[in-house]
This record gives structure tokens, sequence and C-alpha cells, in this order.
């Protein structure tokens, strides 16, 4: 039996359905059956950035403030808002009818607590931790926050993922640590009973919640309608098996469909095929800047400029060039800061590896092994994954590809270990694009023990985020987002590998699916 036919058999086993073709005019109208990118290693939104588990906050969550289509933030949670003192004293009051999913009613001080808990993580809230005199609930629905000096973007730093709110008890504990609580307030409950780790996530519909009279839905904004019962996840680990049960009607929504399957599947009427996203993802491939031999700009210089954009993308991509916008920098193709000042570095179509070896040794490799957490689970990574491997052999690196499941990915770049004790060199991964269109919440030039994955010291790009946090006006903050980009290619926190806005797919028996991310809320029965 061939191996892809094993991993059929095995994921159908896993699947577990009724039938083999689903009914969905009968009982199976109030379930929708989705298939994520991958499985959360962790539940917890402020502990790990992944995009996966935020994309589950989504469900079970809600935040003050959402984001619309234009990346505005618009009143989620909050029901009214009076901003005085020149905009440094801001009171927020939450709407009627907030409950977390134990009953219990959504107060101002469990918002202040999982504020205060994002802010330990994520750099966006973090800048409204740093830059107020206090942040409190004044009483069960209001929250102050006293600022230092104007913060505009204090609206949108409570739109992000580690800015869920959670019960106090539960926002206490502190953000290095994962939650071992799931309790929120948002439009699904988690059912933690029905939980399979690596094959299947299940959402129950919050009769409790109370979405927004008012407002347009629009990506992560406006009313929030739970139209299904019950959202199953299923993970499965083969693209084949899960274009299978896609045509077969066994499941409805692929999030992410392999790029070489798309043209087959676009030829079935059944199916639509739709780019929620407009700012796509980046390519990264991380550096650990703790330990050798990374610790040396020169070395990650070296690396970097063996790098080829094109070849990374189109190893995932090739069959559908039209979702590739190369080359990329700092920022997401499209997004007002975007620009290709530096990309000359990773985007020259023939390399010169005898000089990358020369520049190597000049810089003090000196053939430490190179430990490449490469994950199998997730295409893309996959792909990059392994362009990576061959390529960091062909310069001459003592290379020992790891090759591992996402979630373990995610617990494993969490160690700031050394190499003999279970640490790591490089991992792949995307960078969100909407995370990317502005240096505010551009989690991967963050520098210090605190910063995200990889631990960069870059005090110089630090300077320059405040500044572009007080710029004036646009040619102001595109000024400094050059400058940045330029510091990018010079100190090579990681190295950026391209730009696609991959589409998602599912069939027409279901419609109104959000753009933005994978929400579960709004999608309805056609």
């Amino acid at each position: 039996m061939r191996r892809r036919d094993v991993l059929k058999s095995t994921a159908a086993a896993s699947f577990a359905l009724a039938t083999p073709n689903l009914a969905f005019g009968q009982g199976a109208a109030k379930t929708l059956k989705f298939v994520p990118h991958a499985d959360p290693a962790s539940l917890d939104p402020v502990w790990t950035t992944a995009d996966i588990t935020r994309n589950y906050s989504l469900a079970v969550y809600d935040t003050l403030y959402g984001l619309d289509a234009q990346l505005q933030p618009q009143m989620q949670m909050v029901g009214g808002e009076r901003i005085e003192d020149g905009g440094k004293l801001w009171t927020l009051t939450l709407r009627d009818g907030l409950k977390f999913h134990d009953g219990t009613p959504v107060l101002a001080r469990d918002c202040v607590a999982s504020i205060k808990r994002g802010a330990s993580r994520d750099p966006l809230l973090n800048l409204v931790l740093d830059r107020s005199d206090e942040i409190v609930a004044v009483d069960d629905k209001t929250i102050r926050i006293r600022l230092k000096k104007p913060f505009p973007l204090l609206r949108d730093a409570l739109t992000q993922a580690p800015a869920s709110i959670m019960p106090e008890r539960v926002a206490q504990t502190a953000g290095t640590v994962q939650i071992t609580e799931t309790i929120g307030s948002g439009p699904y409950r988690f059912l933690t009973g029905e939980r399979v780790p690596g094959a299947k996530i299940v959402f129950a519909r919050n009769d409790a919640y109370v979405p927004r009279a008012e407002g347009v839905a629009s990506y992560t904004a406006g009313p929030k309608i739970a139209y299904f019962d019950r959202i199953e996840w299923h993970i499965l680990p083969d693209p084949a098996t899960i274009a299978a049960a896609l045509t077969n009607a066994e499941i409805e929504w692929w999030e992410n469909p392999a790029i070489d399957l798309l043209p087959s599947l676009k030829r079935d009427k059944a199916m639509v095929v739709k780019k929620i996203d407009p700012y796509g993802s980046i390519g990264c491939l991380r550096f650990n800047h703790l330990h050798a031999p990374f610790d040396k700009a020169a070395v990650r210089r070296a690396v970097l400029s063996a790098c080829n954009q094109d070849e990374f993308i189109l190893a995932f991509a090739g069959a559908e060039p039209s979702i590739i916008n190369n080359p990329c920098g700092l920022f997401s193709s499209g997004s007002p800061l975007a620009s290709n000042v530096g990309t000359e570095a990773v985007g020259r179509l023939s390399k010169n590896l005898d000089q990358v070896k020369k520049d190597l040794a000049a810089a003090g490799y000196n053939g430490e092994k190179v430990v490449l957490l490469g994950p199998t689970s997730i295409p893309v990574l996959h792909a990059y994954s392994q362009v990576a491997a061959d390529l960091l052999k062909r310069i001459g690196m003592n290379v020992d590809y790891q090759a591992l499941e996402w979630g373990t990915v995610v617990q494993r770049r969490a160690s700031k270990e050394p190499i003999d004790k279970g640490g790591w060199n490089i991992f792949m991964t995307n960078l969100g694009g909407n995370g990317n269109v502005s240096p505010a919440s551009a989690s991967a030039i963050r520098s210090g023990q605190a910063a995200w994955f990889g631990w960069p010291n870059m005090p110089k790009m630090e300077t320059l985020r405040d500044q572009w946090l007080d710029a004036p006006d646009l040619a102001s903050q595109k000024s400094i987002g050059l400058d940045m980009q330029k510091l990018l290619f010079e100190e090579a926190p990681y190295v950026p590998l391209g730009y696609y806005a991959g589409p998602t797919i599912h069939r027409n028996s279901i419609k109104d699916v959000r753009d933005g991310f994978p929400q579960m809320y709004g999608v309805k029965r056609a």
C-alpha cells in the first residue's frame, strides 16, 4: 500500500464520519465541519502567537474592540467611550449582556486583568501598559485608562488576540505560563471533553452570547452571530485526504488548501475559492540569537545573503503564481509602509554560494551544529524547511534538520535552552500579514529577553520604533519605516522569505465567510 493511501485510511478513521456523504439539509445542517491549517498546541492566545491559536480564540473569546476591513478599530465589548484631557484619559463602559461561558457576568476587573496579562507578551498591548499611569476598574462596568501622553493606537491594541477577555482568576496567570482553564465570553464555547489532541476540536454555540446590535459585520468587528449549533475542527495530516473529504462533502471548509491541488478543486462547481486575507503572509526563517552561531550578526547576514525569496515561495505556490508578490521586506506587500529598499539582498536570482561560504568563515562560523525545526504538518512551512535545510548544507553549515509536527515546534521554539539541552537555532514560520502593516504590531523586530521567540538584541530598532510611534504624519512614518527595513537587512533578526496571499476554499453549501481570519461566526447555511 502506498504511503498516501495509508495516510488516507488513518485520517478517515480519526475523522469518524457518520456517513460517507453527509446530508447537509438534515441533521448536519446544524454542524459545520472545518479543517484548519494545524492543531493548536496551545489554547492560550497570550502564551503563543501561533495563528491557529488566534483563530481558535476568535471563536471562544471576545475583545473590547474589533478591526473592520480597513483595519480600523470599532467598539466590540465596549458599549461607550469617553476621551478627555487631550486624549490622555479614556473611560470605557462595557455594553450590557456580557457573560462568560460559566454564566458569570463579564466585569471591568476581568478586562483590566486580561489587558495586563496580554501586555506582558504582546508588543502593542505592552505599549499601552508602558504609556499608562493607571488601568483600573472604576466599577463593574467601567474601565479607566490614564495615559502619560496621548496614544492613538490604544483602540488598535485592544483588538489583538492577546487582549482576549478572560475571568480575572484566569488572567492572573503569568503570561509566560499557559492557562489551564478555557473560559471566554465569545459566540462559541470550547467543549473540553471532546478535544482529541492532534485530531479534533469541537465548539458549541454560546446561547447566552449577545451580539452587538449595531455595526457592520467586517473582519473581527460588528455583530458576531453564531448560526451553527456545533463547529467541528478536524485536523487531517494529508492534503489529498482533505481534498477528497471536501469533494465528497464530508467537510465543508478547508482553511488553507494545498496550492498544487487548487487547479483540480476549482473545476468542481460546488467549490468556492476565496481570498479572505488581503495582507497575506510573509515567510520567515527565524534565528535564535542566544546561541552560536547566530548570536553573530555577520553569520545571520551571510545566511540571509544566500536566500532567494522566489525559491522559497515557488516551492510552495509554484502552481498558483498569482498569489505571490515578491520581493518583500519588513512590511506586508500592498500596505502603506511596504518598500523594496534592501530587498535585493534576498531577491537576486543567482547566488554565489562559494562567496557565502567565505563570508561565513570570516564571520566566525566554526562548524557548529545548526538545529533547524522543520514543521511537517503545514505544507508551506514544510516546503520552506526543505529548501532551507538544503541551502544551509550547500553553504557548508552543519545542519541537524528535525522534522516535527507544528505543535511540537510551537512548544520547542519557546525554549531558551542550549542546543545540547533541547534548544534550537532556526525555525520556519509565517508572519501574519496584517501584523506586519506597522512597526507597532510587528513582533519579529522586538528586542530583549521578553521579545518574540529568537530574542534579538537590537536597541537601534527599538529607538526607531519609538520614533515611528511618535511620528506626526504618514510621510514621517514612511521615512522611519525605510530606516527600519534597512536595519532589518543589516541586523538580520530573521530572513523574510517572500510574500503570498493564499485563498481559502469551501463548498457552496455555506456562505458569508468573513474576510480577514477564519472566523466561525457569521458563516451560515447557503
